[in-house]
């Protein structure tokens, strides 16, 4: 059964994404937008990279696959416990292949412009965006969430922040993340979980280990509910 939820999501999230729409995001939502699954979604997880895009990387190992990975079972935890759950990523492609509306050369932005449109039109409770962090230093290791400058935003990364601290026994607080597209375009509380060190040997054991991948999983997953709990009722 959870195999062809994930199916059928994908191809709802493909319809979306295929469909032209205007470059300013303006236009009035399809018809299937109204679709209950879409409308009441309690959370879009936005998996990172894709396709072309690996992300960082330490030798054969790239962050789009963690990314992922991650995203899955993240997917899997949430539906268990009662969540309405997007995947914006089912499997390694770029985003950006789909954009067909953003008349700009770059790739980077043609993905990121196709993330936060699909976050605009769907309006989850929440978006959460998994990637994987890297430094020249291999002994920076540990969590960083990054939000935008709303309060709910702020609230969603502290949650998330602390339940990743312990996980991971640091001491990290949430950044702002002033400069970055996604915080910026995405209208609903959004946040960017750097779930650990590509550089570092103990954050990638973590991220690539699979016992250790449903641990931090769970990290995140509990970060989540923590938030949705104490979030007022619309």
């Amino acid at each position: 059964m959870r195999i062809r939820i994930l199916i059928s999501t994908a191809l709802i999230l493909s319809v979306i994404l295929s469909c032209p729409i205007s470059g300013k995001a303006t236009s009035k939502p399809y018809p299937y937008m109204i679709n209950p699954f879409l409308t009441n979604v309690d959370v879009l997880l936005d998996v990172g990279h894709g396709g072309i895009d690996s992300g960082t990387l330490h030798g054969d190992v790239y962050e789009k696959d963690i990314n992922l990975e991650m995203g899955k079972i993240t997917y899997s935890l949430l539906r268990e416990k009662g969540l309405r759950v997007l995947l914006n990523r089912m499997d390694d492609y770029a985003l950006s292949s789909e954009n067909l509306w953003f008349r700009n050369r770059s790739r980077h932005l043609k993905d990121l412009a196709q993330r936060s449109h699909l976050a605009n039109e769907i309006r989850p409770k929440i978006v959460i965006s998994l990637h994987v962090n890297w430094a020249t230093n291999t002994r920076a290791r540990g969590p960083v969430v990054l939000h935008q400058k709303s309060d709910s935003s702020k609230q969603l990364a502290t949650s998330l922040q602390r339940s990743l601290n312990h996980l991971y026994t640091t001491e990290t607080a949430p950044v702002y993340g002033k400069t970055y597209f996604l915080l910026k375009h995405i209208q609903v509380p959004a946040v960017i979980v750097e779930m650990g060190f590509i550089s570092n040997e103990q954050d990638r054991e973590q991220m690539m280990q699979p016992q250790k991948q449903r641990q931090l999983a769970e990290a995140i997953s509990v970060g989540i509910l923590a938030y949705l709990k104490k979030e007022p009722a619309h």
